[in-house]
């Protein structure tokens, strides 16, 4: 039993890392073997500061929540990778500013 997909829209941004991960980690244990996980984000690239939309989101989020922040793809990875995934993926989604981050979780 289990979930093929879980959609995580607009979310993992409102938390640190470590409350990402234990999400995460509740995310992995819902779905069946080979299930993804897909979260959609505004993700900067590894400098942080570009893009432009993605950067001043991540000041948004640190002005706004406890501990919120634009993670970039390498930050996602490590926690989807924490959290038991197998691997994950990034697309961006343009013409829009945001990324779909996708966790495998092993067949």
């Amino acid at each position: 039993e289990g979930y093929d997909v879980v959609l995580l829209t607009n979310f993992l941004h409102h938390f640190d890392a470590a409350a990402n991960e234990a999400i995460l980690q509740k995310v992995h244990a819902a779905l069946k073997p080979g299930g993804r996980a897909v979260a959609l984000e505004f993700v900067p690239d590894d400098s942080r500061v570009a893009p432009a939309d993605s950067a001043a989101f991540a000041l948004i989020m640190l002005a706004t929540t406890p501990a919120g922040d634009a993670y970039t793809f390498r930050e996602y990875d490590a926690m989807f990778q924490s959290a038991g995934f197998e691997r994950s993926e990034c697309f961006a989604l343009e013409p829009t500013m945001q990324h779909v981050v996708i966790g495998h979780r092993s067949a």
